[in-house]
């Protein structure tokens, strides 16, 4: 066991960053998205979360982002019940929480470097940290040369490391990215995916939602797979076997 895998075990001690606690959730009237879900993942853990379309995995992270609320159960982040949140201070919730959707969401009239700022001015950073964290957080994705650039300029793989750079600027403790490598081709995809693998050994929790087999397979992290809205399995070093049925 390497010094990193006996920190990942050591941090299990501690209360879980993200809990779904007997978790269900009822879009109509008696039809389950998600049923009876019960989740623990660990400060520092990746985790991919897979299933077929339908399976419940969108639902997860529209819980988790609080765009809804189950229909039964507790969702806990970072130890506080994220359904008690007032209104008021889910905006504040969300920006502690780095997201990176599949579709990249990134402004089309700013450049790399506003575009990665843009998340600071949201939390009302001072000029100087925009200006110590955003080139800081280009030259972690291997963007340096880029900040003057604008989102048509640029790749594919290119601008999903800027949504990266940008989910990654306030120091988040989890980052979600859903489809991550949805729209990009295999060498963008495996660039992307050794990032966040690189970001998650620096101490950032990684929950990546994918349907691609190919990178979970030879990735052998924790895979939690569902199925008409069940966990099914839970594996520490996973494979997409399940997946399929």
């Amino acid at each position: 066991m390497t010094e990193y895998d006996i920190q990942r075990e050591m941090s299990k001690i501690e209360a879980p960053v993200i809990l779904f606690e007997n978790v269900s959730k009822e879009y109509q009237k008696g039809v389950a998205a998600i049923e009876n879900i019960n989740i623990s993942i660990y400060k520092g853990e990746f985790v991919f979360i897979v299933g077929s379309s339908g399976s419940g995995k969108s639902t997860l992270i529209r819980l988790l982002m609080k765009e809804i609320l189950p229909s039964k159960g507790k969702v806990f982040v970072a130890g506080r019940e994220i359904g008690r949140l007032r209104r008021r201070q889910v905006s504040k919730y969300r920006r502690s929480i780095g997201v990176v959707f599949q579709d990249f969401r990134l402004l089309k009239d700013r450049n790399v470097f506003e575009n990665v700022a843009f998340a600071q001015r949201v939390v009302e950073a001072p000029i100087r940290e925009i200006k110590r964290q955003v080139p800081k957080m280009l030259s972690l994705v291997g963007l340096t040369d880029k900040y003057k650039a604008y989102p048509g300029e640029l790749s594919g793989g290119q601008q999903q490391r800027v949504a990266l750079a940008r989910a990654l600027v306030n120091n988040p403790v989890i980052l979600l990215a859903d489809e991550p490598t949805g729209n990009l081709d295999p060498k963008n995809s495996w660039e992307i995916m050794t990032l966040l693998e690189e970001i998650n050994k620096r101490g950032t929790t990684v929950v990546v939602v994918t349907h691609n087999q190919e990178i979970v397979d030879r990735m052998q992290k924790r895979v939690i797979t569902l199925k008409n809205g069940r966990v099914i399995s839970d594996e520490e070093k996973g494979r997409y076997k399940y997946a399929k049925n």
